[in-house]
């Protein structure tokens, strides 16, 4: 999400200096309170494979705004080309070991299609 952030900013602030980016910790809070509001948990409980979501735990919403800072500075720090090869490994890696990335959530609360659900579930042990 970080990496995400930076490419938003850098598309419609680019002559801001980087120390205006600090506002991402604000921004990944605000994330944060969005993805655990009833509104997002319901959906996801409607549309993915996260039937019993009930929201993340605090350590989880520390742990994603953390993720979210350092993956801003990575960004920020790392050539484009990098930046974007870096997402792709990271997005790629997930699907294929967990059948899950941020990617795959985007689509599914947006426009939930049964085949990605299909292709989670078989994934799952039991």
């Amino acid at each position: 999400m970080g990496f995400c952030f930076y490419a938003l900013l850098w598309l419609v602030a680019r002559r801001l200096p980087v120390r205006h980016g600090c506002c991402r910790r604000g921004a990944g809070g605000r994330v944060e309170l969005l993805e655990n509001s009833p509104l997002i948990i319901n959906r996801y409980r409607a549309a993915t494979i996260a039937q019993g979501y009930v929201g993340d735990s605090v350590f989880n919403s520390v742990s994603d705004v953390l993720m979210m800072s350092m993956g801003f500075v990575i960004a920020f720090r790392l050539r484009p080309w990098m930046s974007i090869a870096l997402l792709l490994a990271m997005e790629i890696g997930c699907a294929i070991w967990v059948r899950d990335n941020l990617t795959l959530n985007v689509i599914m609360l947006i426009h939930p299609i049964d085949a990605i659900k299909q292709w989670q579930l078989a994934g799952r042990p039991g």
